[in-house]
């Protein structure tokens, strides 16, 4: 069973109880997925944060580089696009951000993928102010084939 499958079927079966922000964890086809969501039904998720993991060694030859650059062809289900945004080669990081962040009034709301090393992601959205430095981490509503499929094509 491919990943997307598995956590479909476990997407599914979730029914958190209790107000609050709950998680999961899911294991399958060589990766872990932990999940934080201020809500979840049986057919979406109001997503906080969402960390795909690999539970085995990544395959000989894959940089930060090649990784990055794979997740932002492949990842086509949120809202706007994701480009590599920054390399930390040092650190071992790398930071996916939407391409144009969606805007509304002086707002401005983003994905971050944060990549850490070759072996785990970070799905965030941040939501910032034009009139205002600083951002703010916000919970955003994923449908469960849309977030399984989200973390097969971090994967891979």
């Amino acid at each position: 069973m491919t990943l997307n499958e598995a956590l479909l079927a476990r997407l599914s079966e979730w029914r958190p109880a209790g107000a609050g922000r709950h998680s999961m964890t899911h294991t399958a086809a060589g990766w872990s997925v932990a999940l934080a969501a201020d809500r979840a039904d049986s057919l979406s998720c109001l997503v906080w944060e969402l960390a795909v993991a690999r539970t085995d060694p990544a395959p000989e030859g894959t940089t930060l580089l090649s990784w990055a650059t794979a997740v932002t062809a492949r990842v086509t289900g949120l809202m706007e696009p994701l480009t590599v945004h920054e390399i930390d080669a040092t650190r071992g990081e790398a930071v996916l951000r939407s391409a144009s962040p969606s805007a509304r009034a002086d707002a401005l709301a983003y994905y971050e993928i944060r990549l850490h090393g070759t072996d785990r992601a970070v799905v965030r959205r941040f939501h910032g102010s034009k009139a205002k430095p600083g951002r703010e981490q916000v919970a955003f509503a994923l449908t469960h084939e849309v977030l399984a499929k989200l973390a097969a094509d971090i994967a891979g």
